[in-house]
């Protein structure tokens, strides 16, 4: 195979990348172009995203890549979810989209289901009821006579909407929609009854696509301002979290994966949605998948509770830093208490030091006092949580699940990633860390066609990146102290 250089635009909520994927040998290396944040504005009671400064950003990127003479063969953009810009008629922006964390969707999901029932929405849908979803922001600026909607001629996912400003084509990736909360789950195109209570129509969403698909070239003033010719941008899977699954590096398909950052995702690939009155009560999702997959998961917080107290202890504190927080945690005593992590306490609290520490007061237990400690019963909390989102994975998977993936940056996570093996009590596989770049890449290389499924994909992407397994020990020590995990924080 020769060499092909392919460009992936990985946007996360607080930064974005332009990375640089070189496909060798049927291996694939990475090089990071360049790196900018992606800043939330608060204006006028409202929060927003800086829409073009990113575009400028992403530009930038290019501009370096091609000052170095190298033709990538084309260029994907992934980013979160549930997010949306609008443009007129004649193209152009109708201002900044508003970010997910605008306090304007409050309470959003209640004055929906009075138009339509909770269950009937999720039933439709298998997406779990977030205040912030798209279907509950739409609904929320129909309801406050939004002018930008009024006057929307598109209305596209933040992906297929920088895609837009790049090439003039707008199109509508599958895999970002199904974050929306508006597409049926069963047909994976717009539910009709949804988009008539919101007012919308499925046109204004440009043409509906797969991954893998060729939206367009670069237009005539991109190429201009970045030295690049008719580059064509392909629709990947453009909700990261979906470009990250397709990295996991497995010949099987008996397996969960856990994309491991601030937050925590765990779930399972199948070829049909589970909707059920369990999966509903639980609140397990259904997101869409490269190849006709689906992603059935189960958002749980994840080092969002160490990454909040590390900025009470201050992050910049050598003694607070992750390696050394790490190593501090496994030498403190274990099992001592735990939490909740997806309790409410711990959401967004003022002092998260203060909210575990009153989570273990009222619940009965020892109250961590140290650094160690709470780190302590972070890690161990997160696993015994691990567990039980495992446990209702593989009754809901109906055969053995065999091993846990971990993807992204939580899989250097030694510790944690030993401690998730011991509560399974399966393998855990970590890596690879730049999951996300990796799927992006990916896709566009199948579809170059250097390969001609997700297996073979896979296949490759095990062989060019480094991977650990950790095996389960004390298997019944953890599983005695599960049943702690499950008194403690059953409130």
């Amino acid at each position: 195979m020769n060499t092909k250089n392919f460009v992936a635009i990985d946007l996360g909520a607080t930064s974005g990348r332009t990375i640089l994927g070189i496909i060798r040998n049927d291996s694939i290396e990475l090089r990071e172009i360049n790196r900018f944040p992606n800043k939330i504005i608060e204006a006028n009671g409202h929060f927003y995203w800086d829409f073009l400064n990113l575009y400028q950003n992403i530009l930038e990127g290019l501009k370096l890549i091609s000052d170095e003479g190298i033709v990538p063969v084309s260029i994907g953009i992934d980013t979160w979810g549930v997010d949306f810009a609008c443009f007129d008629t004649n193209g152009e922006l109708l201002g900044n989209p508003y970010s997910y964390r605008d306090p304007h969707t409050t309470n959003a999901p209640e004055r929906f289901f009075e138009k339509m029932s909770r269950d009937q929405l999720y039933s439709s849908t298998g997406i779990q009821i977030m205040n912030f979803n798209s279907v509950f922001q739409l609904d929320t600026m129909r309801e406050n006579a939004s002018t930008v909607l009024s006057q929307a001629e598109k209305i596209l996912f933040m992906p297929d909407a920088l895609s837009y400003m790049l090439t003039g084509v707008a199109v509508t990736e599958y895999t970002i929609a199904s974050t929306a909360q508006m597409l049926d789950a069963r047909t994976r195109d717009f539910d009709p009854e949804v988009l008539r209570l919101l007012g919308v129509k499925a046109g204004q969403f440009g043409k509906f696509v797969l991954p893998g698909t060729v939206i367009g070239g670069l237009s005539e003033s991109v190429q201009r301002q970045t030295g690049m010719g008719a580059i064509p941008v392909i629709a990947v899977a453009g909700h990261d979290t979906a470009s990250a699954v397709a990295s996991v590096p497995t010949s099987g398909s008996r397996f969960a994966y856990l994309s491991s950052g601030t937050w925590s995702l765990m779930g399972i690939e199948t070829t049909e949605p589970i909707i059920n009155e369990k999966s509903s009560a639980l609140n397990f999702t259904n997101e869409g998948g490269i190849e006709g997959t689906i992603r059935f998961l189960k958002n749980i917080c994840g080092m969002w509770l160490l990454e909040k107290s590390r900025l009470e202890w201050g992050v910049n504190a050598e003694d607070n830093a992750y390696p050394q927080l790490i190593a501090d945690a496994r030498q403190s005593e274990g099992f001592v208490s735990f939490i909740n992590p997806d309790d409410p306490a711990f959401a967004n609290p003022v002092s998260m030091v203060k909210a575990i520490q009153d989570y273990c007061s009222e619940s009965g237990q020892e109250v961590p006092r140290t650094k160690a400690e709470i780190t302590r019963c972070i890690f161990d909390s997160l696993a015994m949580r691990y567990r039980q989102v495992f446990d209702y994975l593989k009754e809901f998977a109906g055969y053995p699940i065999e091993q846990l993936h971990v993807i992204g940056g939580g899989s250097k996570n030694a510790l944690l990633n030993q401690f998730a093996a011991n509560a399974l009590g399966v393998n855990v596989v970590a890596g690879p860390t730049e999951a996300t770049a990796i799927g992006n890449i990916m896709m566009q290389a199948k579809s170059a066609g250097l390969y001609a499924s997700i297996e073979e994909m896979r296949e490759s992407i095990s062989k060019s990146v480094d991977l650990k397994v950790y095996e389960p020990e004390d298997t019944e020590l953890w599983n005695q102290k599960y049943k702690q995990f499950l008194k403690v924080t059953t409130r």
